[in-house]
């Protein structure tokens, strides 16, 4: 039997050798891989609550497929959907500096 977590525990994780170019980039743009993974954690568990994902996970699948047509051919001149995104997402504010700004406005508010 599965020895139970514990909190502060370390888990263990190995990447296929023929693991997707486009999840081994996303792990690789992590600053905090362990808080990334958690946040996704977190949605599973508030979207379907908790249980097995292998349960329901088909053993073949190729999800990432339909992104890959999103990203940007080499040597095209138009700009992808997905670089769109990008683009489209840089000029919306992070949420530290969403943050930020309320803070400064509470802070005016109280002066």
């Amino acid at each position: 039997m599965k020895k139970t977590k514990l909190p502060g525990e370390n888990i263990s994780l190995k990447t296929k050798k023929t693991e997707d170019p486009l999840i081994m980039n996303w792990i690789n743009i992590q600053t905090n891989l362990m808080d990334s993974l958690r946040y996704l954690i977190e949605q599973e568990i508030s979207q379907q609550g908790i249980r097995n994902l292998q349960a329901v996970v088909p053993v073949e699948r190729n999800v990432l497929a339909s992104v890959t047509s999103l990203l940007p051919r080499a040597g095209s001149g138009e700009l992808s959907v997905f670089d769109q995104l990008m683009e489209d997402n840089e000029d919306t504010p992070s949420e530290e500096e969403l943050e930020d700004e309320l803070v400064e406005e509470d802070i005016e508010a109280w002066v």
